[in-house]
């Protein structure tokens, strides 16, 4: 993971790897900033959401246990959301940087939607 010191504090960059090592472990709280509609389609299981239009920073869980780190889809709206979080006053705090594209281009697990039936499936990208 790659730390950078922002203006309001300390901005932590996940790696999908990262990410998923830790989400598997339950050490992370994984929040998904993309919107409800991108959430119903494909999502990472067990990952809370939060959209980014609604985004309170206040409202998030505390990190006295787990760590929180964000999502969305290619790791520009949940830097913001991160970016956010920490001119609320907070000290630090984390991100996936690439987002769910990444998240699937790494080959990870995580449910879509059947087209033709459009009920759950569990997929994994393969490309």
């Amino acid at each position: 993971m790659k730390s950078e010191t922002i203006q309001n504090g300390v901005l932590e960059n996940w790696s999908p790897e990262e990410v998923q090592k830790a989400f598997s472990e339950n050490a992370i709280i994984l929040i998904d900033v993309r919107t409800p509609q991108e959430f119903a389609l494909e999502r990472i299981d067990g990952a809370l959401l939060a959209p980014m239009q609604a985004f309170k920073p206040e409202h998030m869980p505390d990190q006295q246990g787990k760590p929180i780190v964000f999502h969305c889809g290619s790791g520009v709206r949940s830097r913001k959301a991160a970016e956010a979080y920490l001119t609320a006053g907070f000290d630090h705090i984390a991100h996936m940087a690439g987002g769910f594209g990444a998240w699937k281009k790494a080959g990870f697990a995580y449910t879509g939607t059947d087209m033709a039936t459009g009920a759950p499936k569990q997929m994994r990208s393969t490309s």
